[in-house]
Formats: structure tokens, sequence, C-alpha cells
């Protein structure tokens, strides 16, 4: 499954998804000359019993057919973490983070049968800024999708859909990125329709030149009538369909659907609006992992994450610490979850910042997240640099230049990051919401009912004193560790008791204070981590702060979480 919905009725697109042939390699430039094992695709490597705790360079090869001469493009959903891609034995393109789509076009194909090599690295080394050992796992493979398609020497590369009410009516400005892979200028012509509904616009009048080798941005700004807005209780989609005609032919020669949502989000004094109305966000930090398929949830799984957490009267989810699956984003658009996503960074002191390669691996993974799931409604928070060291000056120059990208590709969602530089942070002025990560009664103080509220409120007037003063709060990360099954009169940590007492204290305070507008805990599964540090650290080599383990089994937490979650969306 590519999507949850259909993306083309005109360019021909196929998933290449089942067994490919697959073998170890001892280093990127050593391709194999024989193949010992198949592996299915999208898969972890780690699924494979003899490769469970792999960490190196693995081959993929598959046969692919070309139904008739023409352009191939290659779009990889997710590859864990670093591939070099071959075809037909030339080395055509690399990419780095296992995160984030990206593409390749190779021109001129000949019909009939040709070769995909990928050579993927999922190793911890200088050149891997963001991936490295966590506390959460940094599982090898081609871990999403892997589609092929045909595309003309004009064809649609991407859709921006950005929604906005103007006098109570509902408007979006669209802009379409339209590619040339051809070396000759040609000339097209595009044409809109929502929901099988032709749009009047003033592109659809016009036609547009576009060098060989380039790419070409056209906007266009359209009224909608008699349209429902997209929200948590009614989450309305529409299908939004791009069709691209090249100068005198009648037919469109190529087509893109993006599925979108009417809707607008914005930061108002303490509050946060959505279609001008305040909202609250009770949800969960999650991380993609399910037990022995590690992070490539097939959506079946997934469905059963996503119940599970509406079930506990979740609304909103934060995407913790990486680009999520689209098709999950997809799940989010259609139940009316709202989404906190952020780019891939996770606890990184300074000397770890200042690798060589931070900041543009950064730049390049906030690059394809924004442009890759910008039309999900569901997303109304982008996030960077999870706990990283926002308390240096530094560190203050790369949040705001992190930033900065974001606002040239979208500034219509609010900004926020999470903290836990207590008291010394230097960048709460660079956001919309002031985010902070605190654990009471697990790493900090708090144990205690008056203890928690005392400890808060210390926290609270510190960020009144920032540049934070006045914006609203969301708790981004609360909770502490229980291990599934381990039950305990005297409550000690690990215990399922004392994980039920730490939230039940936290959520009574957070869910009753007027500055904060949302509160996530940490987390909705037990995970795994990365064994050569933070094994010593976690028992099970798995982050146990988890509602629910790595099988789904609920810990006495999810009542309490489930009463409190659903007596607030009631009360609210």
């Amino acid at each position: 499954m590519i999507r949850l919905f259909e993306q083309h009725h005109i360019r021909f697109q196929k998933e290449l998804e089942g067994y490919w042939d697959f073998s170890k390699a001892s280093s990127k430039n050593t391709l194999p000359s024989s193949y010992d094992k198949k592996l299915y695709v999208p898969g972890c490597w780690e699924s494979n019993i003899e490769l469970c705790d792999y960490r190196g360079y693995g081959v993929y090869k598959k046969t692919i057919q070309m139904p008739k001469y023409g352009n191939l493009r290659l779009n990889f959903k997710g590859i864990s973490h670093t591939v070099d891609i071959y075809f037909d034995g030339t080395l055509i393109d690399d990419h780095y983070n296992a995160f984030t789509e990206f593409s390749t076009v190779i021109s001129n194909v000949s019909k009939g049968s040709h070769t995909l090599v990928l050579v993927v690295d999922n190793t911890f080394t200088e050149d891997s800024s963001l991936h490295i050992p966590n506390d959460y796992y940094a599982y090898g493979g081609i871990t999403r999708p892997v589609v092929m398609e045909i595309v003309p020497d004009v064809y649609i590369k991407h859709i921006q859909f950005t929604p906005y009410l103007l006098d109570s009516s509902w408007h979006a400005d669209i802009k379409i990125i339209v590619s040339n892979c051809s070396s000759i200028t040609k000339s097209v012509r595009l044409q809109l329709d929502l929901d099988d509904t032709l749009l009047e616009s003033d592109i659809s009048k016009q036609e547009i030149d576009l060098p060989g080798n380039t790419e070409k941005a056209i906007t266009t700004s359209i009224a909608f009538d008699n349209v429902h807005p997209w929200s948590p209780k009614n989450p309305y989609l529409y299908l939004l369909h791009a069709y691209l005609y090249e100068k005198d032919n009648a037919s469109p020669v190529d087509d893109l659907i993006e599925r979108v949502g009417f809707r607008t989000i914005e930061v108002k004094g303490q509050e946060i609006l959505l279609n001008n109305s305040s909202i609250f966000m009770q949800g969960f930090n999650r991380h993609e992992d399910f037990n022995i398929v590690g992070s490539a949830i097939p959506m079946q799984l997934a469905a059963i994450d996503m119940d599970i957490m509406t079930d506990l009267g979740s609304n909103a989810v934060r995407t913790s610490h990486y680009p999520n699956d689209e098709r999950f984003l997809d799940m989010c658009d259609e139940k009316g979850i709202l989404v906190w996503e952020e780019n891939h960074a996770r606890g990184l002191e300074l000397e770890q910042m200042l690798n060589p390669n931070f900041e543009n691996q950064c730049r390049d993974c906030i690059d394809e997240m924004v442009t890759s799931h910008y039309n999900h409604p569901s997303i109304i928070l982008w996030g960077i640099l999870n706990e990283c060291a926002s308390d240096t000056e530094e560190g203050r120059r790369m949040y705001q230049t992190q930033f900065e990208q974001i606002k040239t590709i979208d500034q219509s969602r609010p900004l926020t990051f999470a903290t836990c530089k207590h008291f010394n942070d230097l960048c709460l002025d660079f956001v919309d919401l002031v985010s902070i990560n605190i654990y009471h009664a697990w790493y900090h103080e708090g144990k205690t009912v008056e203890e928690l509220e005392k400890a808060y409120l210390k926290e609270y007037e510190w960020i009144q004193t920032t540049d934070g003063k006045g914006k609203p709060i969301i708790i981004s990360e609360f909770g502490g560790g229980a291990i599934y099954g381990y039950r305990a009169p005297h409550r000690p940590k690990w215990s399922e008791e004392r994980q039920v007492d730490i939230l039940k204290n936290c959520l009574e305070l957070y869910l009753n204070r007027p500055e904060i507008v949302g509160t996530f805990i940490w987390q909705y599964c037990d995970c795994r981590v990365t064994d050569e540090v933070w094994g010593i650290k976690r028992p099970r080599s798995q982050n146990n702060k988890g509602i629910v383990d790595e099988y789904r089994r609920p810990k006495l937490a999810y009542e309490t979480v489930k009463q409190l979650y659903r007596n607030n969306a009631a009360r609210k």
C-alpha cells in the first residue's frame, strides 16, 4: 500500500513490494557476486532471525520490468539510514536519513528488464550526525515502500495546498511544482479539480514555458464555496486533482492527486486555535516500533495503534523524534488526530551538533519532511531538535537557522521544540508555543501532589522571565517506566503501580492549568533502544515508559489515563 488514497489516474505507478534478493557486504563499495537471502520489502532486516542485531551494510537487488520506453521515476519512502542506488550497474543516486522520502529520475529507459541494487548502511560513523546510538533503535533496511513510476518529460512533482479564511469564506493558495527532465523547452498548462468538480483558476488559461532540466513553481489562489472544514470531530477531506497538458495536446500527459482539508491553525495569547476555536491536545509520544517488525510497521498494525490511542481518549500524537510514515499520517487525517511532526534529532550535545555533517543533514531532513507532508491537515505543529543544545549560543544559532528554513517553505503552521534545558534555555523567542520535557517523580522532584505543583510552578515562573512569557505551554514529555507484569505493593520504580501514581498526579495538574494547551505522555508503547549505549540504562534494552508494551498489552496505567483523558475531553 503506497497511500490510503489513489494518487494517479494517468501516471503509471507500481509498488515494488515483495521479496528482494539480499546479502551482507563488508563495505558500501563491495557488491556481492551472489545473494544468500530473500528479504521482504518494506521491512527491517532485523526481522530476519539471522540479522536480528546486525549493524553494517546490506545489499538489496530487484529485477523490475519497464512496460514501455520512457522516464523512470523511483520514489523511496524510507531507507534506513544511508543508501547508494545502482541502476543496471551504474551508481545513480545516494541518500541519508531513514525517515524522509526522496526520488530520482532516470531518463530514456528502454522497455524490458532492468536491475535495481540498493546498498544500505545502518552503521554509526562520523558521517552520520543524526543516526547515532540512542534511546530508540536505528533499524536497517528498506523500511518503507519503494515505488516505480513512468513520467513524461514534463511532470508534476509536488502540490502545496494552503487553506485560509477570508471574510468567513474559505480560500486556498495552491503551488504546483512542475519538473522538466528533458533537455529542451516545453510548453505546458495545468487544470485543477476538487472532488471531480472543475476549479476555475488563472493557471488553466495560461501556457507556461519550462526550459530543459529545470523545475518551476506555478501558483494560484482560489475561493471555495460550500466546503466543510476539517476538524477532529469532523475530519472532512477532499481530493485535489491536478492535470498537466502539453501544448496542442487535448489529453493530459500527467496528473497528481493530493488529499487536503480546509482548516486554519494559529496561536493567539495563551491559546492554540483550530478554525478560530480553542483546542487542547491530549496525546502521546509515539515511536515507530512494533515488536518483531521494528520500524517497518504494516498498516494493519498501525491501525491497531490508532484504535488504542483513540480508545485512550487521545486526540493528538507527537512523531518523536523523526518524520513518520505518510500512511500513518493519512490515518491521522482520516481519524481527526492532531499531529506534531518534528525533524530527526534527539538529545544531541553541542559537540555532536558541531559534527561537520549536522547542519546539512538537518537541512535536508527538514526540506524533505515539510515538502512531502505539507498537505496533511492533521499536522498542526512543526518541531525540531528535541532536547538538543538550546542552552548555548552556537546551539541558538542552529535553532534559529532551522526555524527560518521551515518558514521559507511553510508559514501556515506554528513552531515549537521540546526542551529539557530548564532555567537555561536561550531559544524560547523562536517558538509560538513553549514545550517542556519534565519527568516529575521519575528524574525530577515532585513525587507528592504538593511537590509536583510546586516544581511545576517554579518552571512556569521561570518561563515568564524569558522570551517565552505569555506563550501557551505544552508538556511535551512526562511519565515513568513500568515493566509489563511487574507489580509491587510498595510501588517502587519500574512497577506498574508507580507509573499509575506518576501519570495520575501529573495529569490531574496539567489538565487543569489554563496556560497548558497540550499534554504528550512519554510514551505510547515500549520500544527497543540501541544496546551499544542505552542497553545498560534501560531494563530489557527497552524504553519501558509505554502505556502499552511492545506487544500492545495494556499496563495498569492504561485505565487511569483513559479515564482522565476522556473526562477532560468531555469537559472541554
